[in-house]
């Protein structure tokens, strides 16, 4: 029997290859908005980061984000995703499932994308 099948996602911030259910996805939604998306399966133009500070602060810093989402970051979304990423521990998290992303989430004290 075949091993199933991983699907496999490039960070943008460290640009280290990873299985898709160990990171973290950002979409850019039909309306242009700017998402963390904790589950992967809102719909739009999506990018993904590791679970670790360092990767969300270098793909702010260096506007991978913008680039990868082809899109510019407004400053509130900006703002979410720097806030989101001071939750996040220098060692990167593995092993989530996407409720415990919704719930890192959860813990900014608003849903992705609302103010």
């Amino acid at each position: 029997m075949a091993p199933k099948h991983v699907p496999m996602r490039t960070c943008v911030g460290c640009r280290q290859v990873k299985p898709k259910q160990a990171m973290m996805r950002i979409v850019r939604t039909v309306e242009g908005n700017v998402e963390i998306d904790p589950t992967g399966k809102k719909s739009g133009r999506g990018a993904y980061l590791c679970l670790k500070r360092g990767c969300w602060e270098k793909a702010l810093r260096k506007k991978s984000l913008n680039y990868a989402l082809k899109t510019e970051l407004k400053p509130s979304e900006e703002e979410l995703l720097r806030r989101f990423a001071e939750t996040l521990p220098e060692e990167e998290l593995t092993g989530l499932t996407w409720q415990e992303k919704a719930n890192l989430l959860a813990a900014l004290g608003t849903r992705s994308g609302e103010d």
